[in-house]
């Protein structure tokens, strides 16, 4: 009796890459994406031990996972972060998520330089790094198309003021540069999708100055909570998988009700 095996091909990992990804947010989703089969590219600034912790949880999950330092505010250091990613192969999605707060203060009272480097980070990086991402995953620039995810702030609809409204802009910015981006791209392959958290228990409060920001405000939602970066992270995984294709060009705000 002839026995017939099967040779049908295993097809590819997707390659995911996500600026920020080492810590908070970033590094929850690094977490769900690589149990779910995807293979990482994160970006951080300077903390390589958070870097090393997350890399290794990662590969803990049989995922295979490069980390690039940079500073995306420098567009050599977007290039490097994408050369480094063809290790694993053409990226299939890239989550914009790096990003900083910097401080907490009326805007008069705020520096010129947090200020400038507040937008250049939440902003004018997150678009050089989506227009990077095009000109990878751009059917037109020979890619297979994919999935952008920037991830923006409740802060873009509330203002935050008396605490970052220049940082509330950028975001605000952001979420503009979704829903046209989104638009641009579809035919090129390409969803552009963001997210809004709201409070989320990080570090990121205590690096801008204000440690207790998060026990402060927590009343003031309506579901009485903040988030756990891990809720953040499930709706970015959804947003890159297959069961949101029909989704593109608009943020969901995943903010507790507020």
């Amino acid at each position: 009796m002839m026995t017939v095996s099967s040779t049908e091909a295993t097809p590819p990992r997707p390659v995911t890459m996500i600026t920020g990804g080492t810590r908070g947010i970033g590094a929850a989703t690094a977490i769900r994406l690589a149990a779910a089969g995807h293979d990482l590219v994160l970006g951080y600034h300077r903390d390589e031990s958070a870097a090393e912790r997350t890399a290794d949880r990662v590969r803990e999950l049989g995922a295979s996972c490069i980390t690039v330092a940079g500073d995306l505010t420098r567009p050599t250091d977007i290039d490097a972060l994408f050369a480094a990613a063809a290790g694993l192969g053409r990226p299939t999605a890239v989550i914009n998520n790096a990003g900083a707060t910097l401080t907490f203060a009326p805007l008069a009272e705020t520096s010129v330089e947090a200020i400038q480097r507040t937008i250049e980070v939440n902003l004018t990086a997150a678009t050089l790094v989506a227009r990077a991402a095009v000109r990878t995953m751009g059917r037109s620039y020979g890619g297979d198309g994919g999935v952008i995810v920037n991830i923006s702030s409740g802060a873009a609809t509330l203002g935050s003021p008396g605490e970052y409204v220049y940082y509330a802009a950028a975001k605000a910015g952001l979420d503009t540069l979704t829903l046209g981006l989104g638009k641009e791209v579809a035919g090129n392959g390409i969803r552009v999708v963001g997210v809004a958290p709201g409070l989320v228990d990080t570090s990121i409060h205590a690096s801008a100055g204000d440690p207790g920001r998060v026990d402060r405000m927590a009343s003031q939602l309506p579901i009485g909570r903040a988030a756990d970066p891990d809720e953040i992270a499930a709706s970015i995984a959804w947003l890159v998988s297959d069961d949101a294709s029909y989704v593109t060009a608009t943020t969901l705000r995943v903010a507790g009700g507020r």
